[in-house]
């Protein structure tokens, strides 16, 4: 499967797709070839929202599978009052959360120690990083690759990446987010903060070496 590209083409909050509010009320009612109509349309976009909450391929394949499994069943609650790519969306991340929290938590404390280098206790995230990164202004972004931002979205600790993938990649609302997670729209937001934060460091740090370069040459 193919992750598809950073920013889905269709917004989270859009209203239903005729179609697929068409094909939901089939496949709910047990028709399966609707059910097919569905997957082919959503399911790279599923594939990549659950690589970057797993951060694994094979994990995100299970995942996606999951997803729809569960959506088969599922479909008869869904009314058509948001897009039927939030909702799925919604389903894979209420599975990611349920089901991989343990492992995450555990990722997450070996992230939030190593991230940018800043591996020592009580140390800020962004402390490993050469002074040039760190002093760049606020509003200067490097030229980037969608490559480039996938690999550092990956390298965000658990709880920023999984804000910032739901809010900035599949646009769902605070509120939204706040829901889905259990948690405080302020804590949706402090977490939002803190992933761009991190990201514009790491993007920065990135760049640093090779404006070094051309400064020698």
């Amino acid at each position: 499967m193919n992750a598809g590209a950073l920013h889905p083409p269709n917004p989270a909050t859009d209203p239903c797709d005729g179609d697929d509010l068409a094909w939901a009320e089939a496949a709910a009612a047990g028709d399966r070839r609707a059910f097919e109509r569905i997957y082919r349309r959503h399911a790279a976009r599923v594939y990549g929202l659950s690589l970057r909450l797993t951060r694994d391929e094979g994990e995100a394949e299970r995942l996606t599978q999951d997803t729809f499994v569960k959506a088969w069943f599922a479909l008869a609650g869904f009314r058509g009052q948001g897009s039927l790519g939030a909702w799925l969306a919604r389903v894979a991340t209420n599975l990611w959360r349920d089901r991989y929290r343990s492992r995450q938590r555990r990722e997450q404390l070996v992230s939030d120690a190593a991230v940018l280098r800043g591996d020592r206790e009580g140390q800020e995230p962004t402390a490993g990083l050469s002074g040039h990164a760190r002093s760049r202004p606020d509003g200067v972004v490097p030229l980037l690759t969608a490559m480039d931002l996938e690999r550092c979205v990956a390298r965000l600790p658990a709880g920023a990446r999984q804000v910032y993938v739901l809010h900035d990649i599949e646009e769902l609302k605070h509120r939204e987010i706040a829901d889905l997670l259990g948690v405080a729209v302020g804590t949706v937001k402090a977490q939002l903060h803190r992933a761009r934060r991190l990201l514009r460091v790491m993007l920065e740090a990135d760049e640093a070496p090779a404006e070094g370069k051309r400064g020698r040459s």
